[in-house]
């Protein structure tokens, strides 16, 4: 199964929160959030959960909310979008050869899902990939989604560190680290725009190698 029901028991913690913000903001998604691309890509974008005014609120990975300017800008400098992003579901922007998921689907509080949670939710990870049929490079957002993707692919966190710019090689796929590109981490230069324009740089050679 790759996507979870709009009702997704699993975890109790992320349910409650979820059951909260549907109180306070009805009109809100407050959901599991989907992945959001063509199923047939080559490319998968892992990041960590729904922030909880983005896409919590859209129903779109890294739609509204400040992660997402800077991922759907380099996403249409590198051809892997078209259209424009407008922090709504509903504007024109559509992906190419391109997916993006979460490794926690639900917003969690404060957006630090357990490691229960993490771990929980992987099923769905593996879900997504297993679907794809064209899967070839793996981008994963964060140490967390770093992780959770190759324990998904079978593979020891120990073996395969996290380093931004860091790549391995995964049975059939090539797994791409980037530090996230969170708010947090361009205010205070952790990750700066040239930095994640070089990761998706390598993605497209690697594709087009």
């Amino acid at each position: 199964m790759a996507e979870p029901g709009r009702n997704c028991p699993r975890c109790p913690r992320l349910m409650a929160f979820r059951e909260t913000w549907r109180s306070r903001e009805p009109n809100w998604f407050n959901a599991p959030v989907p992945s959001f691309g063509p199923i047939d890509a080559r490319v998968l974008i892992v990041g960590l959960a729904p922030g909880l005014q983005g896409a919590n609120r859209t129903g779109r990975p890294f739609t509204g909310d400040y992660a997402g300017d800077l991922l759907y800008d380099t996403l249409l400098r590198f051809h892997f979008a078209k259209g424009k992003y407008e922090e709504r579901p509903d504007d024109n922007l559509e992906l190419i050869d391109t997916r993006i998921t979460n490794s926690v689907r639900c917003v969690p509080p404060e957006n630090k899902p357990t490691p229960a949670e993490i771990n929980t939710c992987r099923d769905f990870l593996q879900g997504t990939i297993a679907e794809m049929p064209k899967l070839s490079a793996i981008v994963a957002l964060g140490r967390i989604a770093h992780d959770t993707t190759v324990v998904t692919l079978g593979a020891k966190r120990s073996k395969v560190t996290f380093s931004h710019g860091g790549t391995a090689a995964l049975g059939a796929y090539t797994l791409f680290s980037s530090y996230h590109c969170s708010r947090y981490n361009t205010n205070t230069r952790v990750l700066t725009p040239e930095m994640f324009h070089a990761v998706f740089a390598k993605v497209r050679a690697h594709l087009n190698a």
